[in-house]
């Protein structure tokens, strides 16, 4: 074959699964260029029988013009001696070093749509119809490159019809690897929970029916199994939470359209964009203070919260299904609290047995449990919670000044886990495994880091951990350092800080920044548990400055569950013994013979950790006020209700007076004025709102304290407390009206799910 000059452009970044072929195909067809186009486990090659200029051209209409699910994090292109082709062609993919980026699975796109309603259509009403616009990817992905027989796809042989849209360039379904219709792709049938089929002509119209009733069902979805009852009947959502041994927590809804949720819930511009967005995640949105009748919202499904999650339907199961119905429909993860999501059907028939009354279930496989993430429309932008299904695994650059990095792992922490992988010069961080407190879960957390390990061809050599010395992910950590490979430990809140400085892209050589880092807890440095801190300095060193007062943990991890007794230990360096005795007004708890033990305790510092955790500070005013229940079944159970309260409040109140004692926020003269509020009968609203004041102030004072002595002009806010929008909004207000440039999370969440990739960062700035 002749042999002519032209360029080849490499393009890395979420350019696999997502129709970036057949675009580039069309485009270059458009410019009437020869060439091709395939896959390596590096990303996309584009070879083009053409000049510089032509190519430049080209790249900047291929920039311009991307599918929906494309992005490019780098191009490079050069100059070389390639074959005179007579057209343009799409070729094979070859093997490589993998560097490419998966794709999110994504929402059903409106062709899809349109496809799945059109009778007539050989794709009608069927459960699993996609494109490359939209389906599943990380959810049923083996390895990569991302071909079909990388996928849990490839057990089903595609037919002619299907085979014909797989190879034409023009076709929306070219190289669609998902792509399936009922001749030749999966299906779905009913079961009863002791494993009889049901006969059924519509198994979407049956489901509907026994909705309807007030029944529960289980549904396999994309990324895992869903729990579903009618969200508007309150003995169903009960019954719901009886089986599920949740009994508090939110529960997701999901509902047919906008103007469905409008019915319970407010929508603004924002929040519309972020339901129709192709990740479609759950969307926290404020209650409707007058609902319409006909579709009130049983009050289990949030109890605790002003406000209620609510995603729309992003698959077309979940279409079909909210076709039957004419109500919402509580949507929650198929398990029991505490385990992991149901993804496999045996898995499914033997952990929901006494759940569902009815299970759909379906025979495309689902390799990778994905979660459904959460998100919450701030007035600063949009705070991702929960960040999995639709959203993981897209990958970060490492900040400016950062070093292309050798293979490097962060094995997260203990609670909404979240691994990162390093690798050049980018992060990939996985989808939210959850908390590690129970072995199926952690047997989650050992799949996920082999899997990503295999996907993106990391043979790390360097581990991060927590330092924490009793996190499962800590000791995994220990365990690979003991075969040999590398351990960095970081510090739990230098993580959040760095989490956060890379979230903003912020340079490695940037100035030292003051972090302002409010959680539960986290291991410090002087091993006491932290979790109200202010730390100054950059991605390698960090160093506390000051912090909330430290206050005893009383029974240590029984404190974390029982916010009584950070009350009890709380007013304790307010008043003596004798006077919390009398103090059952304001805490019941507090006649129990249990305090004399706390006394006990406390004097010979047995089993009392200190801590300055912010959390725990909420815990204790939650329970002064009394919307803090006796036991907690949720993490930040206590804190939630405690800022659904203050929303509640409609008048302009003083805040509460926090004093700054040397390096410490001291709050005895807050339980002072609380004490006597409660005593005078004044609104807890107010006193809850009184309190996220006060707070704000004395962190914006402490930090112009700081600021008089150390050289700061940004500050960064992290920690899963600073999710809380009343809080973490005002504090940012406050902030910046001094003068100074606020960092918040941007691509991550603020809590736990982000501090793999702070810890990653850590230990390239140590180790660079």
């Amino acid at each position: 074959m002749p042999h002519s000059k032209g360029m080849r452009l490499r393009v890395n970044g979420i350019v696999q699964g997502v129709g970036f072929r057949p675009f580039i195909w069309r485009l270059a067809t458009d410019l009437k260029l020869t060439g091709r186009v395939y896959n390596d486990a590096g990303g996309v090659i584009i070879e083009l029988n053409c000049n510089e200029a032509q190519a430049g051209e080209f790249a900047e209409m291929m920039s311009q013009q991307l599918p929906p699910l494309a992005r490019i994090d780098e191009m490079h292109h050069e100059p070389l001696d390639l074959p005179l082709f007579s057209s343009f062609e799409i070729d094979v993919s070859q093997s490589g070093t993998v560097t490419t980026g998966c794709a999110p699975d994504a929402a059903t796109c409106p062709e899809c749509l349109t496809e799945l309603w059109q009778p007539g259509d050989r794709r009608y009403q069927y459960p699993f119809i996609n494109c490359t616009n939209c389906g599943p990817r990380l959810s049923i992905i083996r390895q990569i490159p991302y071909d079909r027989a990388s996928t849990t796809m490839a057990e089903f042989t595609l037919c002619a019809a299907c085979q014909q849209e797989y190879d034409n360039p023009a076709d929306r379904r070219f190289h669609a690897q998902p792509n399936a219709c009922p001749d030749c792709g999966p299906y779905c049938w009913l079961e009863t929970p002791d494993g009889e089929l049901v006969a059924s002509e519509s198994p979407f119209h049956t489901l509907g029916e026994v909705l309807r009733n007030g029944l529960i069902v289980a549904i396999k979805g994309i990324g895992g199994v869903h729990l579903a009852c009618d969200a508007t009947n309150e003995q169903a959502v009960k019954r719901l939470r009886e089986r599920k041994q949740r009994p508090h927590k939110a529960l997701a809804l999901m509902a047919a359209n906008i103007e469905a949720i409008r019915q319970f819930a407010r929508v603004n511009e924002q929040n519309e964009a972020l339901l129709a967005h192709p990740a479609a995640p759950v969307v926290l949105l404020s209650k409707q203070e007058e609902p319409d009748q006909r579709r009130v919202i049983a009050p289990s499904v949030a109890p605790d919260n002003t406000k209620i999650g609510v995603m729309l339907p992003y698959s077309p199961v979940h279409h079909l299904l909210l076709a039957e119905v004419d109500f919402p429909l509580v949507m929650t993860s198929g398990n029991r609290s505490g385990e992991p999501q149901a993804i496999t059907n045996d898995a499914a028939r033997s952990q929901l047995y006494d759940i569902a009354d009815l299970l759909l279930l379906h025979n495309r496989p689902i390799h990778n449990r994905l979660d459904d993430s959460v998100v919450v429309a701030g007035k600063h932008g949009t705070q991702i919670l929960r960040r999995a299904r639709g959203y993981a695994p897209t990958s970060l650059p490492l900040p400016p000044g950062f070093p292309a990095a050798p293979a490097l792992i962060a094995l997260g922490g203990q609670l909404k886990n979240t691994l990162c992988l390093v690798k050049e010069r980018r992060a990939v961080i996985t989808q939210h495994l959850g908390d590690l407190h129970d072995a199926s879960t952690f047997d989650e957390y050992l799949h996920t880091l082999q899997l990503y390990r295999e996907l993106y061809d990391n043979a790390a050599e360097h581990y991060v951990c927590d330092m924490h010395p009793e996190y499962l992910s800590t000791k995994h950590g220990v365990s690979l350092e003991e075969q040999g490979n590398h351990l960095t430990r970081v510090q739990h809140h230098h993580a959040h800080i760095a989490a956060c400085l890379g979230d903003n892209e912020y340079p490695l050589a940037g100035e030292a920044v003051l972090g302002i880092c409010l959680d539960g807890t986290g291991f410090g440095t002087d091993e006491t548990l932290w979790g109200g801190e202010f730390l100054y300095g950059s991605y390698a060193e960090m160093r506390r400055i000051a912090s909330l007062l430290p206050v005893s943990l009383i029974g240590g991890a029984q404190a974390i569950k029982s916010p009584w007794r950070s009350l009890y230990a709380q007013l304790r360096q307010c008043f003596i013994a004798g006077q919390l005795a009398e103090m059952t007004d304001i805490c019941p708890q507090f006649a129990d013979p249990m305090c004399n033990s706390f006394e006990k305790m406390l004097t010979m510092q047995l089993n009392c950790p200190l801590s300055s955790s912010a959390g725990r500070l909420f815990d204790a005013v939650a329970a002064a006020l009394g919307c803090a229940p006796v036991q907690i079944t949720y993490e930040g159970q206590a804190a939630i209700r405690l800022e659904s309260l203050a929303q509640t409040c409609q008048e302009d109140v003083e805040p509460y007076h926090l004093n700054i004692i040397d390096n410490h926020i001291v709050p005895q003269a807050m339980w002072q004025q609380i004490i006597t509020d409660l005593r005078q009968g004044r609104s807890k609203a107010a006193m809850a709102l009184a309190f996220h004041k006060g707070l704000v102030i004395a962190l914006s004072e402490m930090t112009l304290k700081l600021k008089a002595a150390y050289d700061f002009t940004t500050v960064v806010l992290s920690g899963g407390v600073m999710q809380n929008l009343l809080l973490g909004e005002a504090l940012q207000d406050t902030l910046q009206a001094s003068g100074l440039k606020v960092l918040t999370h941007q691509q991550l969440p603020a809590n736990d799910g982000g501090i793999a990739f702070g810890q990653a960062l850590v230990a390239l700035a140590k180790n660079q």
